[in-house]
């Protein structure tokens, strides 16, 4: 394959994964720092210990992390159908990308939560601030950095989990390797691809490392 044939393509199915991965990435990150804080507040010791809230979503999550990838892909077909209209395509792999990284999301919001020094919490509460305001005032401030870390770890996964949904006509780079490259036998077509992935991972990881030590003020 020519490089002209080559670039429009790969130009075409970098733009269907960022499609694919930027609102995923996005409601996964407001839908997991919900449960994230919940977990945080009502887990033992927590602001609002509820330890059958905490044990019954704790084993939601676990479950929704230990879930390979592409079994998720064939059993939200049907959600994926009702919610979008179709099982294929950059728009419909959006659902299973979401649902997959919501528990992921949420264990590492609950960790960067967790990791907010208990004197700060303390000092909050003592001067009168409620729940809410502790979360939104303190907890997630206090914890910027390491969400911001997380939301580019999750973005740098969602990527490599948008290349597997190609196998299954998810549209993007993932496609472009298996149908042009792997099917049609065209060596360059996959070391192409393969690039055009690390230089989109390597921008992610570069811009979401900027603006986590921007957002730090220690």
């Amino acid at each position: 394959m020519t490089w002209d044939v080559l670039w429009p393509l790969l130009w075409q199915a970098t733009l269907e994964t960022l499609w694919m991965v930027l609102p995923s990435a996005l409601i996964a990150q407001i839908l997991g720092t919900a449960l994230g804080a919940v977990l945080t507040l009502t887990r033992p010791g927590g602001l609002r210990p509820q330890a059958v809230v905490y044990r019954g979503l704790d084993a939601v999550v676990n479950v929704g992390r230990s879930l390979p990838f592409i079994i998720l892909l064939v059993l939200l077909i049907p959600l994926t159908r009702l919610i979008t209209g179709t099982s294929i395509g950059s728009t419909a792999a959006t659902v299973p990308l979401t649902m997959a990284a919501i528990p992921f999301v949420a264990r590492l919001v609950d960790g960067a939560l967790r990791d907010v020094p208990g004197g700060v919490v303390e000092a909050a509460r003592a001067m009168g601030a409620s729940t809410a305001q502790t979360v939104f005032k303190v907890l997630l401030p206090e914890a910027r950095p390491a969400l911001v870390h997380g939301f580019t770890v999750m973005l740098v996964s969602l990527i490599g989990y948008s290349a597997m949904a190609g196998a299954i006509g998810g549209g993007g780079l993932g496609d472009v390797a298996i149908r042009y490259g792997y099917q049609r036998f065209e060596t360059g077509v996959m070391i192409a691809t393969v690039l055009a992935l690390l230089v989109l991972v390597q921008a992610v990881q570069w811009l979401g490392d900027r603006i986590a030590t921007r957002t730090d003020h220690r």
